[in-house]
């Protein structure tokens, strides 16, 4: 994101809360039938020979001069950790999604191959500690600011990775597909997603005790920055309450370093108008300092999935929350399969709720969840054909039920069981995916 700071100066208008709430529900929701889909997907830059060995940041820069020559059709990112990340165009459907960012994946990864260096799918890092490669004064702020609640704001920040898939919105009208439906399946269909995908059972070459310790991180940044809104309510009126009640990060200025207040919501700024009022450019940026597991972006953007393992293991969440929001009978299958769920959600909002937590930590090995899980794929098989995707995709998703979920494993089992294995000399080469 740009560390632009202009706009903001006291000659904008400042914002009531009435605005807020109503600029939020206008960003945020944006309502029609679902026609697009689009993913982003985030990869560790690791050696390509000895994973273990960190990678240089004159190495990385070099890598991403070269990569930016590279004409893409996703927008190519970096992570305030050195992580890559490729973020797909709107795309009219599946088969075009995944058409587009595979090229653009198989040409990132011949430039990195001739440096040396490959895109790995991990949830989190499993050898390095965190380190900042970009330098930049948003991420000063954000370290700044997550660092008051210990260390795993650095590690969500520099050494963590996921697969997001975003889907519109929905209709303004109740149904399978309706916004308000959409929301609440996608809370709810969270946690199966973890623990479906759970890829980070590692850190600091340790198992966790988590399947995924990515999801964990989450949960220990705070509910203001890294949490949902009760689900009682019509989604955009929950949200823009959220909005107003969550921290603000920073407070962004022309020159120098960037004020981060402790403990100033955004509500608050408002009724005081210091260190000066608020505007409608402090407010977009407010929501990009937002991280909930399932984020209002005009469209909904889950966030929840640990990367995946191999150069093609993203297709498979992508294709599976694909069928299940966008296909009517299997987001009624779906919505059918964690309903039972929804008592376990109700204690805090996601991702602190003990279904979430459950699903970080367990997996599939919860019942309940290996019950849903299976019924979600099942949907997603039976769908997939009529969304238009290629026997390829479908086979894919046929081969993970398979694999995993109906034995109850995730690939965060695979890397555990690596580890666990008699030649453990070679733990760096085994979990290299």
């Amino acid at each position: 994101m740009s560390d632009s700071a202009s706009g903001c100066t006291d000659s904008r208008t400042a914002l009531t809360e009435a605005e807020v709430e109503a600029l939020v529900s206008g960003i945020c929701f944006k309502t029609g039938p679902p026609r697009t889909l689009g993913v982003e997907v985030e990869w560790l830059v690791h050696e390509l020979r000895e994973p273990r060995l960190p990678v240089t940041p004159r190495r990385l820069e070099a890598a991403y001069a070269a990569l930016r020559t590279v004409p893409l059709e996703s927008a190519l990112t970096v992570e305030p950790g050195g992580q890559l990340e490729l973020s797909s165009p709107p795309a009219a459907s599946l088969t075009e999604c995944v058409g587009t960012v595979s090229a653009d994946l198989a040409a990132v990864r011949a430039v990195l191959a001739e440096d040396g260096l490959r895109l790995v799918g991990l949830g989190h890092d499993p050898w390095h500690p965190p380190r900042r490669f970009l330098r930049e004064r948003r991420y000063d702020a954000l370290e700044a600011c997550l660092d008051r609640g210990g260390p795993a704001g650095r590690r969500m920040m520099c050494t963590s990775a996921s697969v997001q898939v975003c889907v519109d919105a929905g209709h303004e009208e109740p149904g399978p597909l309706g916004h308000v439906r959409r929301w609440w399946l996608a809370h709810h269909l969270g946690p199966v997603l973890v623990a479906s995908f759970a890829n980070s059972p590692v850190l600091g070459r340790r198992p966790t005790g988590w399947l995924s310790t990515r999801q964990l991180l989450w949960t220990q940044i705070g509910r203001g920055r890294a949490g949902a809104p009760p689900l009682d309510d019509d989604p955009r009126a929950a949200w823009a309450r959220h909005a107003l009640d969550a921290p603000v990060m920073c407070v962004r200025r022309d020159d120098g370093p960037w004020e981060v207040p402790e403990g100033l919501t955004f509500r608050e700024w408002i009724r005081a108008g210091v260190p000066r009022p608020p505007t409608k450019e402090d407010l977009d940026y407010h929501l990009t300092t937002l991280f909930p597991p399932v984020r209002p972006r005009g469209h909904l953007e889950l966030r929840m999935i640990d990367a995946q393992p191999g150069d093609d293991g993203w297709i498979v969440p992508l294709a599976v929350t694909a069928a299940l929001f966008d296909d009517p009978a299997a987001a009624e299958s779906a919505y059918r399969a964690v309903k039972p769920l929804a008592g376990r959600a109700l204690a805090l909002p996601a991702p602190h709720n003990p279904l979430w937590v459950e699903a970080a930590r367990f997996g599939l090995a919860d019942p309940e969840l290996h019950e849903a899980a299976i019924a979600c794929f099942l949907a997603a098989l039976d769908a997939l054909p009529r969304l238009g995707a290629s026997a390829e995709v479908t086979q894919a998703v046929a081969a993970y039920l398979d694999r995993y979920v109906l034995k109850g494993r995730c690939p965060a089992d695979d890397l555990l069981d690596r580890l666990r294995g008699p030649d453990r000399r070679a733990h760096g080469k085994d979990i290299r995916t």
